[in-house]
């Protein structure tokens, strides 16, 4: 069995508004809001870097759970905006926390279903081998895409949640997570330049492909609301539950029309589903762990609860969690 045993998040203070927004693309607050119901974001400081908030939200994690560094034997980070291209983030928070010379590694390339994906894998690394193990979902968007693309830039903010989980009883179980991946839609939402296909380059500087984000938003939609709401249907299905017994879904953190849509299609009330996309934007691989810090912070989640984490992204990724508290 693997459980959590802390929660942990970080949201630079930073705030940007759409009226920021506005005043540096033709954008509005009303046409943000009722496309995306984004209101505002968190935008990383100059001196905030992916890997300074990874470790502010593992500290936060770490101290929920009553542990130290030195307690955690491996470090799953899942993230698509990493610190450097090699080595690996995890590395660079592993040294910082002051952990051991333990196993750590990235999950990139997941998009926004990553950390749901790294709780999978850590489940199943902690039912094989006894371990504590850190898993952290972060992003630092707003410095890989363009300022300029009123489409996307608007989208996105910056972030990082995690969790620490082992074999011991602890502050919930998570009892079961499926996780899949239809690649013939990879071109629909997609970074391309930068890796051996399109190297970054003087041509890609010069065309602006070094930070254009591909995303067809239609089809995104239609796949989201649907992957999301089948997979959180099954995981439920497989530890011998139904929807009507889940508490709350915190679904990724998209588009509130997303989430509303996720929410119809489970036949689910308002108030069981999770929405913090208003105040925070898409934080893609954080939007769940720091979802779920913020719903056990702030009592959105009691004891006996049944919570379902749900996520989709690039690739097509999605996952979901049956986590019974």
């Amino acid at each position: 069995m693997a459980y959590i045993l802390g929660f942990g998040g970080y949201a630079p203070d930073n705030v940007m508004t759409n009226n920021d927004w506005a005043a540096l693309v033709d954008t509005s607050d009303e046409w943000i809001t009722q496309r995306t119901g984004i209101k505002r974001r968190r935008i990383a400081h100059e001196d905030e870097t992916t890997m300074t908030m990874s470790v502010a939200a593992a500290e936060t994690a770490l101290e929920d759970a009553g542990l130290a560094p030195e307690d955690i034997d491996e470090i799953i980070l899942a993230t698509d905006t990493p610190e450097l291209m090699t080595p690996d983030t995890a590395a660079l928070v592993q040294h910082q926390l002051g952990c051991r010379n333990i196993p750590t590694y990235d999950l990139g390339g997941s998009g926004c279903a990553g950390f749901v994906q790294a709780v999978d894998v850590a489940k199943t690394r902690i039912t094989v081998t006894p371990k504590k193990i850190l898993v952290i979902g972060v992003e630092l968007i707003s410095r890989m895409i363009s300022a300029t693309d009123r489409a996307t830039s608007v989208l996105f903010g910056d972030g990082a949640g995690a969790v620490v989980m082992g074999p011991e009883s602890g502050r919930a179980e998570v009892l079961d997570v499926i996780s899949g991946t239809d690649g013939s839609h990879a071109e629909i939402l997609t970074l391309a330049a930068g890796g051996t296909r399109n190297p970054f380059n003087e041509s890609s500087l010069v065309s602006g492909d070094y930070n254009r984000l591909v995303m067809d938003g239609r089809k995104v939609f239609t796949e989201a609301v649907r992957r999301m709401s089948e997979a959180s249907t099954e995981v439920v299905k497989r530890v011998g539950r139904s929807i009507s017994d889940v508490a709350l879904v915190i679904p990724h953190q998209a588009n509130k029309r997303i989430i509303d849509a996720v929410g119809k299609k489970l036949g689910l009330s308002e108030d069981r589903v999770f929405v913090n996309v208003h105040e925070y934007g898409n934080t893609g691989s954080a939007t769940v762990p720091f979802a779920m810090w913020e719903a056990t912070r702030d009592q959105r989640i009691k004891d006996g609860d049944l919570v379902v984490l749900t996520a989709f992204g690039a690739g097509f990724h999605w996952a979901a969690a049956a986590v019974q508290f």
